[in-house]
């Protein structure tokens, strides 16, 4: 008779959850930042992400948890309801280049699913002008021929700022010196002022423009609009294999796989918004969307990328 009485409540609870999906989302989502306000990470997210939940008919609730590399705002996301209102505004570095370096409190692969890839911060290699050079070919002749007097600044130990620079070491061939700061604007204080020579990073964009650095590498898939003339790393045959520093949108594991479409659908909607665009390109971004699959895709090349840079580099956090 308990057997009977089951399968009915079994067919029902089946029966449940394509319902919710169908009316999802009806109350505020929330999308978990793992990093503080003011950041790239918290800029992009938010300007594509409000436009998300004006598409969705849902206002967006922003929460900010920063720290520890973005492992405090993944740890809390992972511990939500996988219910369709609790999303994770992440960056490459968080699901491919802290977990080779400290434990984590997150399996990439096992706690999250992927939705959307959003979009890429444009990034630039800038040298001093005292730097006698004006193509990559040029540095990379001029460091080999002074190998350890180039130092590099960035935003701190282990950051994909850190690991453009290692990641030229080993393949051109050359042996910078690596100086950690406690942030992009202070390595790029340094750079401007000649205390460094090179950096790799978005923060130095605005001081090429200005003609205060020499751009000599755009760190992505193609090039800066806003300087056209400056090659991308990988024209000049480095980096091939990706490592730009790009942003996107997880949830929770066990999260309904018809919810998840929903919200791929309405981000790749809102990326195509001129407004949108126009406000991602002032805030030095570019839309490079990508679905769950091309994401988790991306997400392990990189993440094999990354872990050889760090084992070849010997690269530390400590």
């Amino acid at each position: 008779m308990l057997r009977r009485a089951l399968i009915p409540a079994l067919a029902l609870a089946a029966l449940a959850a394509p319902a919710a999906a169908q009316e999802w989302p009806n109350k505020q989502i929330k999308v978990v930042i793992a990093y503080p306000p003011g950041g790239p990470t918290d800029i992009s997210t938010r300007i594509v992400m409000e436009k998300v939940g004006q598409l969705l008919g849902q206002p967006i609730l922003f929460d900010n948890k920063g720290g520890a590399s973005g492992m405090i705002g993944a740890e809390y996301a992972k511990n939500q309801p996988a219910d369709g209102y609790t999303f994770l505004g992440m960056t490459v570095a968080m699901v491919a280049i802290t977990r080779h370096l400290q434990p984590i409190p997150f399996d990439p692969e096992k706690d999250f699913a992927t939705v959307a890839r959003m979009s890429t911060s444009w990034m630039a290699l800038a040298v001093h002008p005292s730097v006698p050079v004006n193509t990559l070919a040029e540095f990379v002749a001029y460091a080999k021929a002074n190998p350890g007097k180039i130092n590099f600044g960035s935003a701190g130990l282990g950051t994909i700022t850190q690991l453009f620079g290692e990641m030229l070491n080993l393949e051109a061939g050359i042996k910078m010196v690596h100086v950690p700061y406690k942030g992009s604007a202070q390595a790029t204080g340094d750079v401007v002022a000649g205390q460094i020579q090179a950096q790799f990073d978005q923060t130095v964009l605005p001081q090429i423009l200005a003609g205060k650095l020499k751009g000599l590498a755009i760190l992505a898939d193609s090039r800066w609009p806003y300087k056209p003339e400056i090659p991308t790393l990988r024209e000049q045959g480095y980096g091939k294999d990706g490592g730009d520093a790009w942003y996107g949108i997880l949830a929770p594991t066990g999260t309904p796989s018809a919810i998840i479409d929903k919200m791929t659908k309405a981000i790749d909607e809102a990326l195509k918004s001129p407004d949108v665009i126009d406000k991602l390109d002032k805030a030095g971004a570019k839309v490079t969307y990508l679905d769950p699959a091309g994401m988790r895709k991306q997400i392990d090349v990189e993440s094999k990328m990354f872990a050889d840079i760090i084992k070849r580099g010997n690269v530390k956090t400590q």
